[in-house]
């Protein structure tokens, strides 16, 4: 009897200590992972520290070799290639298979850029984008891609495109609503012909045709290529003030470009 006892408090003590056991073992793990968690995190803050640290040194170098503009922004030249690579499909807002396209960004913006400072430059982009989106939406336009003061914009008529122009040209005046102490002048350049869908080598093409035709143009300026006249001839309230045959890069032959104004 008394070896039963003895035998049942031994298994009784070995229960307790299995209990025992068992929670200081999972105290143990909690503790562990609680200091795992502690040592990931630490990596993680480092990690990202690194990388926070990495991201603002190489921003720091790239607007130091190239400037504020340089590095946010691209030029109509850039649009194009983008365009060109990317091809955006156009078709469904030309019925007929043409599309409109036209390019446009601020004269001089580097320098413009350096004389006003980045914040005031940015707060002047801001402004040239509202007023390029509202007249963009007036005359049923279509903006492909902005890039800073770049656009690439289409249209399904040339004369909702060469309006939209005038309309712009109207608004920024002598640029005193874009800046108080600075002339904004935009340049602007149209050009038409057919979508990506009746062939992607006449599309690109068409892009590059549009965006050489802006480079042509000066600040307050509206240029049109041959086949845009020939579809605005009509146009009531559009007249051709001046002619130009020009090379245009890429593009083989002389080209005629066109500067139109409102009548009146």
């Amino acid at each position: 009897m008394m070896i039963e006892l003895v035998l049942a408090a031994l298994a009784v003590l070995e229960a307790v200590g299995l209990v025992v056991l068992f929670v200081l073992l999972t105290r143990s793990r909690r503790q562990f992972d609680e200091l795992q968690r502690k040592v990931d995190n630490r990596q993680l803050l480092m990690i990202s520290g690194r990388e926070a640290v990495k991201t603002v040194w190489d921003t720091a170098n790239l607007l130091r070799k190239k400037g504020f503009r340089s590095a946010v922004l691209t030029s109509i030249e850039n649009l194009a290639g983008w365009a060109q690579v990317e091809r955006p499909d156009l078709a469904g807002l030309t019925p007929d298979g043409d599309v409109v396209l036209m390019f446009s960004d601020i004269e001089g913006s580097t320098a413009l850029n350096e004389r006003l400072g980045d914040q005031s430059w940015v707060k002047l982009l801001e402004r040239h984008d509202r007023l390029i989106r509202h007249r963009v939406t007036k005359h049923d336009g279509h903006i492909v891609k902005s890039q800073g003061d770049g656009f690439m914009i289409a249209f399904a008529e040339p004369e909702q495109a060469v309006h939209c122009g005038l309309d712009i040209q109207g608004a920024l005046g002598n640029g005193a609503k874009l800046s108080g102490r600075e002339h904004v002048r935009v340049r602007i350049g149209i050009h038409m012909g057919k979508s990506v869908r009746r062939g992607d080598d006449l599309f690109g093409r068409n892009v590059a045709m549009a965006a050489r035709v802006a480079d042509q143009a000066s600040g307050g300026e509206i240029l049109i290529s041959e086949p845009v006249r020939e579809a605005v001839v009509d146009e009531p309230d559009i007249v051709v003030v001046a002619e130009r045959e020009v090379e245009l890069k890429g593009l083989h032959g002389m080209h005629l470009l066109y500067l139109v104004d409102r009548v009146g």
